[in-house]
């Protein structure tokens, strides 16, 4: 059996508001990978740095990628030196690796599901064994991969599986809570928006496994509905994208990736996990079941997840019209993995919510409207992603391929109310029908050097968007194809670089049939440089995107548009600069940050106003301290957000898939384990302050806090077993998140947040 050793600089074989309200505590840490068996260790070579310590803190920011590649990327950046035979590592693939950590931190991240683990043969030299067989792998307790500070100075997010499990999350807002630059408006899953400084995701590219998402179909509805019991992990490039994030990367990207069968796995066998949550306001039910198995280079898995309940009750003690909860979601994924490495996946995701909701979905209620208008009308909104990739499992330093061919499609469906008819006082209705769809893929290679690697692939989409109902039939369409190359470089011992070049050509046609052709290009730069090694960090990034003729929301399209002489493409500016230190355990970050669009088409019905578009500007500034333990970890975050469209302080209704308003935000969150008792607690508090910088006539934004508890514990007799109490909003605050619709306008009343509740979990793995 070949043996290898992963070591620096050596080029391989083979590449791979009160003061009771301020805060609560200490949460959690990540527990160590289990027993682990032994093999006979292969010659390790001479280290070409000094290694650093196991409990050294430093800055890690590895994607999930083959494991010999993700080995060799670990070993360049900590000196480490790790030894494992050509076969172990063969056909697997890591775990992203994103925050400050020390090295033995970040390697059991690395290797965490993959069925490999290590043991320790000296001070910076492990060697890779086989993780304990069995069925299955039993459930880990709930974990932090010990990042403590503000995120990448770089503006990079990465909320992993242990933040995850730790989160315990409902919706998306659960997804990105205690992050300050990441806002998502609406306390309903299925009308939830995520903004990122401030910018709708619309502008971003948005991604699930690979998969582009086009779903601008209703302003009062969510933009990508997303069930958290699914995700594996998600990852935010904010502002500064590389290239083969995909096209539309105009204020950066979100990248959510689903869970697959060596999420529960190590090795071979089979297995099934559930999970129950009771809330207790609104008496709602969520079940997740899931069954897998892997076999000799076959894997399967099935999940799906129900949830029914009630009307919510606000912090305010009223009930919340349209906010019961009705949803189902499923996925299924099937892989076949050759001997010679090949490996082909394909997947089926769903989620399908079909619940009355107010009128307007994001908007609790709205004055002045007609008596005959309901306060609550039925939704259906169903979201479809189908994805096929293909990658090798033994790259070579020339030969790491990945092909992804997706389809994925949004149906909104609503009824549309009329007038009553003389003397009635019931109104009349018919069905309102919003689909949108993006048929793309792409096909790349990643060429490994001595000092990096180099990606280079083209890339496509067939979007369409469509509305119809009794009265009228509107479509737009848009086709791309792009050449992108991103080089990921580390050319001398303390610096790292990442710049790429994209071109994009794209082809829009209107609703009334004419076609416009517009081509640009997009560039990225960003870099790292240790100003003390281990201990001080800079960053700073810049980039040009270039976005096309973006697609109109469904239900404002207008077969009568006049598109004059056409839409103009949009384009966008990104910067960002920061500073991250490291000491012992302590982390202090802080990043300055400005995105501008140009151009965001903000098209409205009027036939005049297919073209209106505006200019975004958002600009401010983050910062974050923490410490992280060997069982838990503690930090605090802090950002400065100010948005402006067409230079005005921004609004939600003009900044309809545009922007919002944010201002200062502030978060707080710890969480510890204590081993002994099989038990780990924390908590996270999260202060926005008050926002005055509106229009004229508009009303300031109200501050809020709000504080949430858990804690988690694990039966000794039990191990697979764990039982979970949550406490969501725990001082009853009556709320409604910053990014959520119509908070600056008197005639709205927005939609509030859940009051206290109650969430009982059970977890078990079999």
């Amino acid at each position: 059996m070949e043996g290898r050793t992963v070591s620096t600089g050596k080029v391989l074989d083979c590449a791979r508001g009160t003061a009771a309200r301020h805060l609560i505590m200490a949460l959690m840490a990540t527990t160590a990978l289990g027993g682990v068996l032994a093999l006979p260790s292969p010659s390790l070579a001479q280290q070409a740095a000094p290694a650093a310590g196991a409990t050294q803190t430093m800055a890690f920011a590895l994607p999930a990628q083959p494991l010999p590649a993700a080995l060799d990327a670990f070993a360049r950046q900590t000196g480490w030196q790790i030894g494992y035979s050509a076969d172990l590592a063969a056909g697997r693939s890591s775990r992203p690796v994103s925050g400050s950590m020390a090295p033995a931190q970040a390697l059991d991240t690395l290797l965490s599901g993959t069925g490999v683990g290590y043991r320790m043969t000296g001070t910076g030299s492990a060697t890779l064994v086989p993780a304990p067989t069995g069925d299955v792998t039993m459930l880990a307790p709930v974990s932090v991969t010990a990042s403590t500070g503000a995120g990448s100075g770089s503006g990079t997010i990465t909320i992993t599986r242990e933040d995850l499990e730790r989160k315990n999350p409902r919706d998306l807002r659960d997804v990105f809570s205690g992050e300050p630059t990441i806002r998502v408006g609406s306390a309903v899953p299925m009308s939830q928006k995520v903004y990122v400084n401030g910018v709708e995701e619309t502008n971003l590219a948005v991604t699930i496994d690979g998969s582009r998402q086009n779903n601008k179909v209703f302003h009062h509805n969510g933009t990508t509905l997303i069930d958290p019991a699914l995700l594996k992990v998600a990852r935010v490039d904010a502002g500064v994208a590389p290239a083969d994030a995909g096209p539309g990367a105009l204020a950066g990207s979100i990248a959510y990736e689903t869970k697959d069968a060596s999420d529960f796995l190590a090795g071979d066998g089979v297995g099934a996990f559930g999970k129950t949550t009771f809330n207790t306001n609104g008496s709602g039910l969520t079940t997740n079941l899931a069954g897998f198995g892997r076999h000799q280079g076959l894997e399967a898995l099935g999940t799906v997840t129900y949830g029914k309940g009630g009307k919510y009750t606000a912090g305010n003690g009223r009930k919340v019209d349209g906010t019961e909860t009705d949803v189902v979601s499923g996925l299924g994924k099937a892989a076949v993995q050759t001997e010679s490495g090949h490996r082909f996946q394909a997947s089926y995701e769903r989620v399908y919510d079909d619940a009355p909701r107010p009128f307007r979905a994001n908007i609790g209620s709205l004055a002045g409207r007609p008596a005959w208008e309901p306060r609550v009308r039925d939704y259906t909104l169903d979201r479809q992603n189908m994805v096929f990739t293909y990658t090798d499992a033994l790259p070579t330093e020339l030969w790491n391929p990945r092909l992804v061919i997706a389809y994925g499609r949004t149906d909104v469906e609503t009824p549309i109310f009329t007038r009553p008819v003389g003397s009635s006082t019931v109104p009349g209705s018919y069905p309102g029908k919003g689909a949108t769809s993006s048929f793309n893929g792409k096909l790349e290679n990643s060429f490994g050097f001595r000092i990096g690697t180099v990606t280079t692939g083209t890339d496509f989409y067939v979007d369409r968007a469509n509305y119809r109902d009794r009265t009228m039939t509107a479509t737009e369409r848009a086709r791309n194809n792009g050449l992108y190359g991103q080089a990921r470089l580390e050319p001398m011992e303390r610096l790292r670089l990442s710049f790429g070049l994209r071109g994009d050509r794209q082809t829009f046609e209107g609703t009334t049939g004419r076609e416009w052709t517009n081509h640009g290009l997009s560039h990225n730069l960003a870099g790292e440089f240790d100003l003390l090694p281990r201990h001080l960090t800079a960053k700073a990034g810049v980039s040009r995107g270039w976005g096309g003729v973006q697609m109109a929301e469904n239900y404002i399209m207008n077969p009568a548009w006049n598109y004059g002489a056409g839409p103009r493409p949009v384009t966008a500016t990104n910067s960002t600069a920061g500073l991250e230190a490291r000491y012992e355990g302590f982390t202090a970050e802080g990043r300055i940050f400005r995105t501008k669009l140009d151009d965001a088409r903000a098209a409205r019905f009027a036939a005049t106003s297919a073209t209106l578009a505006r200019d975004v500007r958002s600009e401010g500034y983050e910062l974050g301290l923490g410490y992280a333990w060997t069982n838990g970890f503690i930090r605090a975050k802090y950002a400065d957000i100010d948005v402006t469209i067409d230079g005005l302080a921004a609004d939600s209704d003009t900044g309809t898939y545009l922007a919002t308003p944010i201002g200062q935000v502030f978060t707080v969150g710890g969480a510890h384990t204590v081993p002994s008792w099989n038990l780990t607690f924390g908590a996270d508090v999260e202060f926005v302050l008050d926002y005055d910088k509106v229009q004229a006539g508009q009303r300031p934004l109200k501050g809020y806090q709000t504080a949430n508890l858990f804690v988690e514990h694990r039966l000794p007799e039990h191990a697979n077993l764990a039982l979970r109490l949550d406490v969501r909003n725990l001082f009853d605050e009556t709320y409604a998140d910053r990014a959520t619709y119509g908070q600056e306008f008197g005639t709205v009343t927005p939609l509030y947040q859940p009051g206290r509740a109650f969430l009982l979990s059970a977890s078990a793995q079999f």
